[in-house]
């Protein structure tokens, strides 16, 4: 939770010293894009790695030391091509860190417990995404336009953060995990995956979700600047969006015995769209933010968990930190092309705009969702 914290504090602040820096919405699409790129070199390799050794502590602790070098980076950011750097440090830290424990995880934890340990897993990375905004809308405080600038204290809290999770890291990678060895079976091939039933609607909504969270991320500041509400309550609206992604992923593993795994993504995707569109929309004010982003993000927080289940099952036990790369990497890929698209879309129409994309996104993903799950029965 210290490593997601991090990261999540120092998420909004790339936004912030972007604005600092006199760039708009086209350079906050980018610089979210930049998050990215690395992680698309790496995520499948390093996914085939993990299967072959089952080592997944020494993964972790690297994608933690880089969550703590990519804050410092920003806090000394002269510039937006530097801020984008910085970006493109914690995501690819981010991606490392992920694959480490969502491999552990599909390890070690039979089938009947996949939809629960996953729940809890991103519950925690909720949390994170809770105290993150909080940390730096307390730090920023109620500062706009020039004050804006003053990002460099609560980039470094953020390093400070990642590094106190390095000793938990080092503790496992002194460890045997339970659960965790060697392969010496080949992992499925990327084709082969894509073909296994479910697999390609699961990972599309995976990115429609994850490109959702991003974009709030990143425009809600902007947005919240053009309305003149200052960034402690731009802060609390994120938590607040976190804080019921973490309930509904604490409760994933009773909701998933009483309703069907495909019903409960189709809901989490379509209900998500509403609840973004509602937030775009310019007569929406504080009170209805908050209230959409209380709802969509217990609805946000059902579907991630769900699709790390849906991949995992669509492969052979030997290949399933190569299926849980596959969806990083169909993730990292979104977060490529949806912010840059998004900052495109926020040009001419406003930081609104962007989250009418995420809006538009989610309904193609619970419709791709729907249809696949008409065919399969």
């Amino acid at each position: 939770m210290l490593s997601q914290t991090a990261l999540n504090l120092a998420r909004p602040l790339l936004s912030y010293r972007t604005l600092a820096l006199d760039g708009g919405g086209l350079a906050i699409g980018l610089v979210t894009a930049s998050y990215a790129v690395l992680s698309l070199l790496v995520a499948l390799p390093l996914g085939r790695l993990v299967d072959r050794t089952g080592r997944t502590a020494p993964v972790l602790v690297l994608g933690t030391a880089l969550l703590v070098l990519g804050p410092l980076a920003l806090a000394w950011s002269p510039a937006v091509p530097w801020v984008a750097a910085s970006a493109a440090c914690l995501g690819f830290g981010h991606i490392v860190f992920m694959v480490g424990a969502q491999g552990y995880i599909a390890s070690a934890v039979p089938d009947t417990g996949l939809d629960r340990y996953f729940g809890w897993f991103t519950a925690a990375v909720s949390a994170g995404q809770m105290f993150g905004p909080l940390i730096a809308g307390g730090l920023l405080g109620t500062g706009t336009g020039a004050a804006l600038g003053r990002t460099g204290l609560a980039a470094v809290v953020a390093s400070v953060l990642a590094a106190c999770a390095l000793p938990a890291g080092i503790v496992l990678m002194r460890r045997r995990a339970t659960g965790v060895r060697p392969v010496r079976a080949a992992a499925p091939g990327v084709l082969s995956m894509l073909r296994s039933r479910g697999m390609v609607p699961g990972l599309f909504v995976s990115l429609a979700l994850l490109g959702a969270v991003d974009l709030l991320t990143a425009y809600l500041p902007l947005i919240a600047e053009d309305r003149g509400v200052a960034p402690l309550v731009v802060g609390g609206l994120l938590a607040l969006r976190s804080a019921a992604s973490i309930v509904s992923r604490l409760g994933l593993g009773r909701l998933a015995r009483r309703w069907r795994r495909h019903t409960l993504i189709v809901t989490s995707a379509a209900g998500s769209a509403v609840a973004l569109a509602v937030v775009a929309l310019p007569a929406a004010n504080v009170p209805v933010m908050a209230v959409a982003l209380v709802v969509g993000g217990f609805l946000l927080g059902l579907g991630q968990p769900l699709t790390m289940t849906v991949v995992v099952q669509a492969v052979p036990q030997h290949g399933r930190n190569a299926a849980l790369a596959l969806r990083l990497w169909a993730n990292r890929l979104g977060q490529v092309t949806v912010p840059a698209a998004a900052g495109l879309v926020a040009g001419p129409l406003g930081a609104a705009g962007a989250l009418w994309l995420a809006a538009a996104v989610l309904t193609t993903a619970a419709t791709a969702v729907a249809l696949d799950a008409r065919t399969s029965e």
